[in-house]
């Protein structure tokens, strides 16, 4: 099944965020070369693809996992959440209708 994880960033992310990039990315790499990775990506702090130093203020998965508890267990092992980037996390069912 598919599922949500959707991450509300802390205030003054942005450097912490950038130290765990590399990380973060390698992990999301792994869901996608599984095929399990439908969509992921942050959300800017504004309204531009570029937020410069105003960085940004969560990020969305959406991956297929096992279960519930899964989904959860990959989202509490993000180096994100280590490095201290997100001030909370939900995960939840997603059920994918278009395209």
């Amino acid at each position: 099944m598919l599922y949500a994880i959707i991450a509300e960033d802390v205030e003054n992310s942005l450097a912490d965020r950038l130290a765990a990039r590399p990380a973060h990315l390698e992990r999301l790499a792994a869901l996608r070369d599984q095929g399990r990775l439908i969509l992921a990506g942050p959300h800017p702090a504004i309204d531009s693809d570029d937020p410069g130093e105003a960085g940004f203020s969560g990020s969305l998965v959406v991956a297929e996992f096992d279960s519930l508890e899964h989904a959860r267990a990959w989202a509490d092992d993000d180096p994100y959440i280590k490095a201290g980037v997100y001030a909370k996390v939900t995960v939840k069912p997603f059920k994918k209708v278009l395209p």
